[in-house]
């Protein structure tokens, strides 16, 4: 198939997520013979960091404004067989629009923020989707499933609500051969609604035991963050860099932010990446986890500094390294970037 895609950046991981997802998803989607091209903004703050300016498994365009995007690249979108429009994307409402006006083939909204999006779209304020959107995707793949699957056919309209969930590229994420340099770390850009859970299960436990060893890889953290004596902050961690970090930790912690812990079954790109690294996740709770990970044998789940400091002090070494290596098998079998190539595709066809 010839598939166009247009999404929020895939030659910049900085301050977003969304890259690796697209990088492993079509990556394996070329492997699998199609023809992808991904259309993307020319965003100022991603212009000085773009860590895989040109894609080999995907044509690459940027486009400055819809004028240029429409006039210079409309027909190659009027002609795919399958459109994509990614969440986030700048004027994506209008974007959405005229795909599903002109565009010939299957019309796809891949949500890699549902949880976001949803309660963006109930105040009213979600800037790259609106309701009356919805209807004219013919298919709404979702980086949450459960309950908000039925949900988006029912109150919204949605033709089809499919989960393709986040997931790792086993080429980038894998385990390394290093001694670990950290007792906790954690991966993620600041934001307001995880940032009480970092505090509570990364900073309380490094304030109380002075002698071991955190650090924090993310950007956007305030200038006025109090950070522990002992916490080491990364401004800027590149995806190539991140098997060696999660390598470096004895755990990981897995934060979820609060709209995807209240609509359950929104597993984040860190905890699989993070699990495919074979380094044990110790993770907040949030509905559907047990759905991805079993508990205790797979992952561990930590709700306060006290549960947090019991792993890190008392766990047996044997059991610790079993957890990581039970986890990464669970990713590759189960939530690979091949793994969702194969499920996007078997949407399309059945389209």
């Amino acid at each position: 198939m010839k598939i166009v895609v247009l999404g929020l950046s895939i030659t910049s991981s900085w301050g977003n997520g969304h890259a690796t997802t697209y990088r492993g998803l079509l990556r394996e989607m070329d492997r699998r013979g199609h023809e992808i091209l991904f259309l993307e903004r020319d965003a100022r703050w991603y212009e000085a960091h773009r860590d895989l300016p040109e894609p080999p498994f995907c044509r690459t365009l940027l486009y400055g404004s819809l004028d240029e995007l429409f006039s210079e690249y409309g027909p190659e979108i009027c002609d795919a067989d399958c459109v994509i429009v990614g969440s986030y994307v700048y004027q994506g409402i209008e974007v959405g629009k005229w795909v599903s006006r002109h565009a010939r083939g299957i019309k796809a909204f891949y949500d890699i923020d549902t949880p976001v999006t949803l309660a963006a779209l109930a105040r009213g304020e979600c800037q790259y989707l609106s309701e009356d959107l919805i209807p004219c995707y013919d298919l709404y793949l979702s980086f949450t499933g459960g309950p908000t699957l039925d949900h988006l056919e029912r109150h919204y309209g949605s033709r089809a609500a499919r989960p393709l969930y986040c997931s790792v590229d086993p080429l980038v994420h894998f385990p390394m051969p290093v001694t670990p340099r950290w007792d906790l770390g954690y991966l993620g850009t600041y934001s307001d609604d995880r940032q009480p859970g970092l505090e509570q299960l990364l900073f309380q436990p490094a304030f109380h035991w002075r002698k071991g060893r955190f650090v924090v890889a993310g950007a956007q953290y305030p200038a006025s963050l109090k950070w522990p004596e002992n916490t080491h902050h990364i401004e800027h961690l590149p995806p190539e860099c991140h098997s060696e970090f999660y390598s470096s930790q004895r755990f990981t912690l897995n934060l979820t932010r609060r709209q995807m812990l209240v609509a359950g079954y929104s597993p984040s790109v860190r905890l699989f990446e993070a699990a495919a690294c074979a380094v044990p996740v110790v993770s907040d709770r949030w509905p559907g986890l047990e759905e991805f990970f079993t508990p205790g044998e797979e992952i561990l789940v930590a709700s306060s500094a006290e549960e947090m400091l019991r792993f890190l002090q008392r766990f047996p070494e044997e059991a610790r390294r079993a957890i990581g290596e039970r986890a990464r098998a669970r990713v590759l079998g189960h939530h690979s970037a091949a793994c969702r190539a194969e499920e996007l595709e078997e949407y399309l066809t059945s389209l």
